[in-house]
């Protein structure tokens, strides 16, 4: 059975909790080994990507998603609209889900996507985790949403690094 609950959903075998896929696959153990190697991927291809002039989006997000699970899953980059809980956590209810997930990415945007506070190690470290929590208990998507936080903040890290490293000192 699923690891979440949902209000309703048929994203998964019946009677599993393997998510329907492209590939036919039916056990956890292959659909997790599957979903590892696409994320392994993503970090190699988009690290590469970043340019310090890269913005870090509402957009940008989704299509980590999108562009990472694609092959794997038809609802890759779509934001669930069922209420979802895992555990005594309820995540965002559905009907609040873009309105929050707006705010949450205009605040990051208010923040320059944290290049502004990158010489403050702390201050970085400190919002990073803030918008990390933001967004997972925002949980936008049906499945996946720890690894493409993780994917993503470690983009802001990267892009952080990168405006760091395009700083002359005279």
């Amino acid at each position: 059975m699923s690891k979440y609950r949902f209000s309703q959903s048929s994203i998964y075998i019946d009677g599993t909790d393997v998510p329907k896929n492209k590939l036919g696959i039916e056990n956890t153990q292959d659909i997790h080994e599957v979903e590892n190697i696409l994320l392994e991927e993503a970090y190699t291809k988009l690290s590469f990507s970043l340019k310090a002039k890269t913005i870090l989006d509402e957009t940008y997000f989704i299509n980590l998603y999108k562009k990472t699970f694609e092959s794997l899953y038809d609802f890759a980059g779509i934001y669930r609209d069922v209420n979802m809980s895992k555990g005594e956590s309820q995540f965002c209810l559905a009907q609040y889900l873009h309105s929050e997930s707006r705010r949450i990415f205009d605040e990051l945007k208010k923040e320059c996507y944290l290049k502004d506070i990158s010489s403050d190690k702390t201050t970085f470290a400190k919002k990073l985790a803030y918008y990390q929590g933001e967004l997972i208990a925002l949980h936008p998507f049906y499945e996946l949403n720890g690894r493409i936080t993780r994917l993503y903040v470690d983009m802001l890290a990267i892009l952080m690094a990168i405006s760091l490293s395009t700083i002359v000192v005279l």
